[in-house]
């Protein structure tokens, strides 16, 4: 079973050669998978494109744009040079690891899983304990948008989201922001017949502001948002 890992990046020379390195170090011991891994550059204006030329090794294809347009269209140009029949997305920072790849598989071997979804909140494996507030909007997000979509997730916004490649396809995304989340989340919802989806946890180490975190609070706004109208 072929895998590919999307990893869209802006702006993460910090850590953009690290977390490839766990990608590389990671997939060398799932022997039942083969991989890919793609980076889409999407407009970084710092050293990252520079870092990920001088390191070829590390991936297969290097997708590169010079304006930034967001993680939802990063998705869907990597979407475009997929060959493996399961994607997982993969955040260019440190705060999700590779080490979780095992647990997030297992279903689509085991299980015939069609969608998994990693999730912060219902892991026996090591957190960082951080922003109480984001974990707050995190389960409000979520709690709306299972209202809507009838699923009983407990981590809407995770960044480890595995989907059937084929199934992600035939989905029609139009959000290019960290909305499409909440899109691809209501959208697979409504697909019939149900897919079979499932939920894993998964470790996370979530980083500061000062760090280089990225989210904001327009970005929940947008979620909600999103939520209506992709909900209806």
């Amino acid at each position: 079973m072929r895998v590919s890992i999307l990893v869209p990046i802006y702006n993460e020379e910090k850590t953009i050669i690290n977390i490839l390195s766990k990608i590389q170090d990671e997939i060398k011991n799932l022997n039942e998978f083969n991989f890919e891994v793609i980076i889409i550059n999407d407009g970084s204006n710092d050293a990252s494109k520079k870092l990920l030329e001088e390191n070829p090794n590390l991936y297969d294809t290097l997708i590169s744009f010079n304006n930034n347009k967001g993680k939802g269209f990063a998705i869907k140009e990597g979407l475009k040079k997929i060959s493996g029949e399961i994607t997982l997305i993969q955040d260019a920072d440190l705060e999700y690891l590779p080490k979780n790849y095992k647990n997030l598989l297992q279903p689509f071997k085991k299980h015939g899983a069609q969608v998994v979804y990693g999730s912060r909140f219902k892991s026996t494996e090591v957190n960082r304990v951080i922003f109480f507030w984001h974990m707050i909007a995190n389960k409000i997000i979520t709690f709306f948008s299972n209202i809507f979509s009838n699923l009983n997730f407990t981590d809407v916004e995770t960044g480890y989201k595995i989907f059937r490649s084929d199934i992600l396809k035939k989905i029609d995304l139009k959000e290019n922001s960290f909305a499409f989340e909440i899109e691809v989340t209501q959208k697979i919802a409504k697909i019939k017949p149900k897919l079979r989806i499932f939920e894993v946890g998964i470790s996370y180490f979530g980083r500061t502001y000062q760090e280089g975190k990225k989210i904001k609070f327009k970005d929940a706004v947008y979620a909600f948002i999103s939520i209506i109208k992709y909900g209806f």
